[in-house]
């Protein structure tokens, strides 16, 4: 059927690519194994490499109100193969709580149901799901739609709590039903069963890296800031469903501002307009149903200031229908593929530009520092094999001076070493320094006292002033760690001129380091913080413990996890920085100390020279042909990312 495929052609392309670029930088660490080139920190930085592109995933966010269309656009988009509907798209309120449908090798298909309850633990569902057993598991029987449908129902349990417990638990309020969950006569409220659902099951998509992430309406949502804060930020797409025949309600906007639009980049975010088969009443012609569907779009795009384009009209049920039936007819009616390619343009080019820009910075890193290396060994073999062949016809007394040259440069590099040496010290004391602002144990410190702080406040001042000063307190140790990174990148390029200069050493400016993305991560928490607790309203009607457990099971467990980065990514910098001056050093000491002890043999034994030479002439053939497999693979993996490979900056010594 055409287009019906779409998303999963595409997906499965990107799939491909990412598999081809994997293979390119795999191939480039056994090589760098088998020829003994670059250093352990190199083989780390490929692994880590490689683990990522494994453990990558596409995350889209679908985001309505009830009763949008949303799991039937789910079903249409992703699971028309089962001839039928998988995830329950009955009427009214069918998902309950946030749930991610995805695949890994290894997985048992199941459903994974976080009960409500843990909502009374200063736990987040990040960290919850490090703890199996406090998760209900349910098998799922993936041999037929029937038991699939019947299994995923269950995301849509509920149970019935009073006004009292539903508050304790985060649920708000509200009599009038617009601004929270309505209590019936006897002022109890229907609330969720489960916090949180994770359904594995094999499906083409899922087991190639899709996480679908399946959103309740904006009460659910309201009641769950880690959604806000850490699941839909990090989505890669998030898809806002909304309905032709009740347009944009004030909770449709309500989900929109303070969910889909807040703080989100214009791309890889879509808007879809369901349900225009509700105006194919057989009455109107074509040609007015067209008018209808672009005057909609027109009024919805002027609401949610958007560009009209950004908007896709469909009709997910008759989409489904007819992938179901194989009726290109009326799935062209529907618009199903048109949004299906608008995912594909929109999701795939994104994600792919990011994978492939911080693959390419790395290797590109990676194998400069081989070449510099490999230039370092062919200069020095180079230096070595014209004096040995000048040393020919020779006699003994210009054989002594070569040694005595040689014990001189050595005496000489020895010293700069010392100097070597002392840098490391102060790298050492700095590291220590940059680690004392950006490490966990800073941040843990800060985390209890502010806790501290809001449970001692006695007004809601006191508790605004200690949430602002724990922000403030992040946004200083990261300036702070600016300085100290600054001061390391410094010392360290004037040691790389240095070595550069006074031992000929081939070495490119140490690579930049830089916060930046850490103190971007920090604002877009703290803007959604404003938003979710910093308000006159939460503070004044939330108890002050509650307040204080929200905060610091999302807000503070949020933090954490950009600082657990943010010293992940300082300690591989470190290593990145120092490894290629160690190398470097290293296989200096060892060229000086090949070129004594070969004068030394020939001052023994004259006949040796050539010996010596043609040992030499092999090994210049070597690594002439090792600089050319390093370069066959690189342009290896350029190809795969499709990346230009003009330009690209090869050593002298290693264009001779």
């Amino acid at each position: 059927m055409k287009d019906a495929h779409m998303l999963a052609e595409h997906f499965s392309a990107y799939t491909q690519w990412r598999g081809d670029v994997a293979s390119g930088i795999g191939e480039l660490r056994k090589w760098l194994q088998l020829n003994e080139i670059g250093d352990a920190q190199s083989d780390l930085r490929l692994q880590y490499l490689l683990d990522r592109l494994r453990e990558d995933k596409l995350i889209v966010a679908f985001v309505a109100e009830f009763s949008r269309g949303k799991s039937e656009l789910i079903n249409a988009v992703f699971f028309a193969g089962y001839g039928n509907r998988i995830l329950p798209s009955s009427a009214g309120r069918t998902t309950m709580c946030p749930t991610e449908l995805q695949w890994e090798d290894g997985d048992t298909p199941c459903i994974r149901l976080l009960p409500i309850d843990s909502r009374r633990s200063n736990a987040s569902i990040s960290e919850l799901k490090r703890f199996p057993d406090e998760w209900r598991v349910r098998p799922l029987d993936t041999s037929s739609a029937e038991s699939l449908q019947a299994a995923l129902a269950q995301v849509g349990e509920t149970r019935i709590a009073s006004r009292e417990e539903a508050e304790a638990l985060g649920f708000p309020i509200d009599e009038s039903g617009e601004k929270g969950i309505r209590p019936d006569t006897g002022g109890t409220v229907e609330i969720p069963a489960w916090r949180h659902a994770v359904i594995q099951f094999p499906h083409p998509l899922l087991e190639q890296g899709l996480v679908i992430l399946d959103t309740p309406g904006l009460n659910a949502i309201g009641a769950e800031p880690e959604l806000t804060l850490n699941l839909l930020p990090n989505a890669h797409a998030v898809l806002f469903i909304l309905a032709a025949d009740t347009g944009v309600t004030q909770s449709d906007l309500a989900v929109w501002r303070e969910h889909v639009n807040a703080g989100r980049r214009q791309r890889g975010r879509l808007i879809a307009l369901n349900k225009i088969d509700g105006l194919w009443d057989g009455l109107r012609s074509e040609a007015d149903i067209e008018r209808e569907i672009a005057g909609q779009v027109a009024s919805v795009a002027a609401t949610l200031d958007v560009a009209p384009e950004q908007i896709y009209p469909v009709s997910a049920q008759k989409g489904l229908v007819a992938k179901v039936n194989n009726d290109d007819d009326l799935l062209t009616r529907s618009r199903l593929p048109e949004l299906e390619y608008a995912l594909s343009t929109e999701l795939l080019p994104t994600k792919r530009d990011i994978v492939r820009d911080n693959t390419y910075g790395e290797v590109q890193d990676i194998i400069a520092r081989c070449r510099e290396l490999l230039g370092a060994r062919l200069s020095g073999l180079r230096e070595q094999l014209t004096e040995l062949t000048d040393l020919r016809g020779k006699n003994q007394n210009v054989i002594e001076y070569m040694m005595r040259k040689v014990r001189s440069e050595k005496d000489e590099f020895e010293q700069g070493l010392q100097k070597y040496y002392a840098v490391r010290s102060v790298f050492s004391n700095l590291s220590n320094n940059l680690f004392g602002h950006l490490g966990l144990d800073a941040l843990r410190d800060e985390t209890r006292r502010t806790r501290e702080a809001m449970l001692d406040a006695a007004f809601s001042r006191g508790l605004r002033e200690a949430m602002r000063g724990f922000f403030a307190h992040l946004r200083g140790n990261l300036k702070k760690s600016t300085d100290e990174i600054g001061e390391i990148s410094k010392m360290l390029d004037a040691m790389y001129k240095r070595f550069t200069v006074e031992h000929g050493l081939k070495l490119a400016a140490p690579t930049a380091f830089s916060t930046l993305r850490y103190e971007k991560e920090i604002e877009r928490l703290e803007e959604a913080f404003n938003n979710q607790f910093n308000t006159v309203l939460t503070i004044v009607t939330t108890e002050k413990h509650t307040l204080t457990q929200k905060f610091f099971e999302t807000v503070a467990v949020q933090a954490r996890r950009t600082f657990e980065v943010a010293n992940r990514d300082a300690e591989q910098w470190l290593r990145a920085v120092m490894a290629p001056l160690e190398t470097q050093v290293r296989e200096y000491q060892l060229q000086l100390k090949r070129r004594l002890e070969s004068v030394k043999r020939i001052h023994q034994a004259t006949d040796t020279l050539e010996d010596r030479v043609r040992e030499l002439q092999q090994a210049e053939d070597l690594l002439v042909q090792q600089v050319a497999q390093l370069n066959a693979l690189a342009e290896r993996i350029e190809r795969a990312l499709e990346m230009p490979t003009e330009g690209v900056d090869v050593p002298s010594a290693l264009a001779a």
